[in-house]
C-alpha cells in the first residue's frame, strides 16, 4: 500500500493538468498514488486524464461540491498514512513529496506540512509560505509577494495553505474533516485552526517547492464569488473554533476587522458581495450549531495559547 495519497480537486481545469500531473511523474518519491476528484468539469479534464495519465484514479462527482467535499471523497478513498492536497495549477519540484513526508515522520506533532509557493510567472516571489489569523477576524498570509529567498526555513503557521499540504490522515478521524460548509476559501484555516487546539502543529517546509499559478478556478485575486464566500466562512469560522470567552474578548477587533475590509472593498465596488456574505455567515452559524468545537480541558489550554498568537498576528498583519 502506497504511504502517500496525492489528492486533486478539480473544476474545468484542462489547461493546467498536464504539467501539473507530469511533475508527480517525475518524484523522487515513489510510493505514492494519484487521485483526481472531478467536481463536475464539462471541459474534457477527464478524458484528458483518463488518455494521458491511465496511472491516475479518477472519482467523477457529478456536480461541483466545492473544495472541501472534493477533498474529503478524496481522503476517504484512501488508506495511505498521509494525504497531499495538490491544486490542479500547480508544478512540483521532484523532491516535493519526499520533503513533506520526511517532516511527517520526524514530527509526530505536525498535522500538516506545508510547501513553499512560489508564483509561477514571477518564481523569485512567494504564493504563499504559511497561512496566519489574527484578532481582527483575518487571515492572511504575509509571505505574499516577497522575496522567496526571505523564507529559508522551517517555520511554525496558523494553518497550511491546502494548495500544497500534506496531512496526517489519521488525525482527521480525531478532530474531523474539512467542513464542506464552507464550500471553497477558508475550509484549510479552519481545520488547521481545528488541530491547533486540539495539540497540534502546522508549518511551511521550505525544502518543497511547488510552483502555482494561482485563483485559476475563481479568476482573479479580488471577485464577488471570493468576497462572499470569504466573509461568510469567516463569521462561521470564529464561531466554531473560539470559545465564549475568547469570542467576547475579541469582539472589538472582530467589529474593527470587519469594518476595515467592508471599506477597502467597497473602494474596490465589491461592498455588496461582502454584505452578502456577512448575512450568508449568519446563517452558517444558525443552521450548523451542532459543528462547534467541544470545548474540554485539551481545547481550552490550546486556545489561550492561540489567543496569544491572535494578538502577535495583528501585530504582524498591521507592519
Amino acid at each position: 500500500m502506497e504511504s502517500v495519497a496525492v489528492i486533486i480537486p478539480n473544476y474545468n481545469g484542462q489547461k493546467y493538468l498536464t504539467d501539473c500531473l507530469k511533475s508527480l511523474r517525475k518524484q523522487t518519491y515513489r510510493g505514492f498514488k494519484v487521485i483526481m476528484v472531478d467536481n463536475g468539469s464539462t471541459d474534457g479534464s477527464i478524458s484528458l486524464v483518463q488518455r494521458d495519465f491511465p496511472e491516475v484514479e479518477v472519482i467523477a462527482l457529478p456536480d461541483n461540491t466545492g473544495f472541501a467535499n472534493a477533498v474529503n471523497v478524496g481522503i476517504k478513498a484512501t488508506q495511505a498514512e498521509y494525504v497531499f492536497l495538490l491544486n490542479n495549477d500547480t508544478i512540483c519540484e521532484e523532491g516535493v513529496i519526499a520533503a513533506l513526508v520526511g517532516v511527517l515522520d520526524k514530527k509526530p506533532a505536525v498535522f500538516s506540512a506545508q510547501a513553499k509557493m512560489l508564483q509561477i510567472k514571477e518564481p523569485h516571489l512567494i504564493d504563499d509560505a504559511g497561512d496566519y489569523y489574527c484578532a481582527l477576524g483575518w487571515a492572511f498570509a504575509p509571505s505574499k509577494d516577497k522575496d522567496n529567498s526571505k523564507y529559508s526555513k522551517r517555520i511554525n503557521v496558523t494553518s497550511a495553505c491546502a494548495g500544497a499540504a500534506m496531512y496526517r490522515r489519521q488525525v482527521f478521524e480525531e478532530i474531523g474533516y474539512f467542513d464542506e460548509e464552507h464550500f471553497c476559501y477558508l475550509e484549510d484555516v479552519d481545520v488547521g485552526y481545528r488541530a491547533r487546539l486540539y495539540g497540534y502543529n502546522n508549518v511551511m517546509e521550505p525544502g518543497a517547492i511547488v510552483y502555482h499559478v494561482g485563483s485559476a478556478s475563481s479568476g482573479s485575486r479580488h471577485n464577488a464569488f471570493k468576497v462572499e464566500l470569504t466573509a461568510a466562512n469567516n463569521l462561521y469560522l470564529i464561531y466554531k473554533n473560539m470559545n465564549a470567552l475568547q469570542i467576547i474578548i475579541n469582539l472589538p477587533l472582530f467589529l474593527s476587522g470587519v469594518i476595515i475590509k467592508h471599506v477597502f472593498y467597497m473602494k474596490k465596488g465589491l461592498g455588496k458581495a461582502h454584505l452578502k456574505g456577512l448575512s450568508k455567515g449568519f446563517s452558517k452559524i444558525i443552521t450548523n450549531s451542532d459543528k462547534r468545537v467541544t470545548f474540554g480541558g485539551r481545547q481550552i489550554a490550546n486556545s489561550f495559547l492561540m489567543q496569544l498568537e491572535l494578538w502577535v498576528n495583528c501585530i504582524r498583519r498591521l507592519q
